[in-house]
């Protein structure tokens, strides 16, 4: 099981993903959680999930899913699981607090609160890393690779597969450079 939860391509598009959710959703938890980045840090933070009726254990793993998820997305640690407490975090945020103010952020400042657009983004980022892992440069592709028995990591442009060498066998004719080369034929020749 720890094998397929850390399993992962060694893909940069997913790098981006990961450390873009990362680095936002660390941000927001450090706001939460310590008071950083013009936050109100964790006790002020706890107050105001009470007030939305979010009893305090909860409010404390949603805190935590974002500062400690946030920072495990950057470095590429259990991912899926940092991923998927993203979503969760996401979906009541919406369903608790967003979806009254409807869809748009307010960019203009005439809602009563945001909408919940950012969430939604948000998710599928995560749903992104949640199914396809933490991609290049990653804690969980170095164990997924160790745990494989390899002698050394994969190096980032190799391709996942192989390629099979062409060797030019005669003028407009390619075979596979391990078969015997094809004679040329001659014209008139069956």
């Amino acid at each position: 099981m720890l094998r397929r939860m850390l399993a992962t391509t060694n893909d940069l598009t997913f790098t981006i993903a990961r450390l873009v959710l990362g680095v936002t959703f660390f941000i927001h938890g450090a706001q939460k959680m310590l008071g950083w980045f013009g936050g109100f840090g964790l006790h002020v933070t706890t107050g105001s999930f009470l007030q939305l009726g979010i009893p305090a254990p909860l409010a404390f793993l949603a805190i935590c899913a974002e500062f400690f998820g946030g920072f495990a997305l950057i470095v590429g640690l259990f991912t899926r699981l940092a991923a998927f407490g993203i979503i969760a975090n996401m979906v009541v945020a919406i369903s608790k607090v967003n979806s009254e103010n409807g869809f748009f952020m307010n960019w203009s400042g005439t809602q009563n609160g945001e909408g919940f657009e950012f969430h939604l983004l948000a998710i599928a980022l995560a749903i992104v890393v949640l199914i396809k892992g933490a991609g290049a440069f990653s804690i969980d592709e170095a164990v997924a690779w160790r745990s494989r028995k390899l002698t050394k990591p994969r190096p980032f442009f190799r391709p996942e597969t192989e390629p099979v060498p062409i060797a030019k066998a005669s003028p407009g004719k390619l075979t596979p450079a391990s078969s015997s080369r094809v004679a040329p034929t001659s014209p008139g020749a069956p």
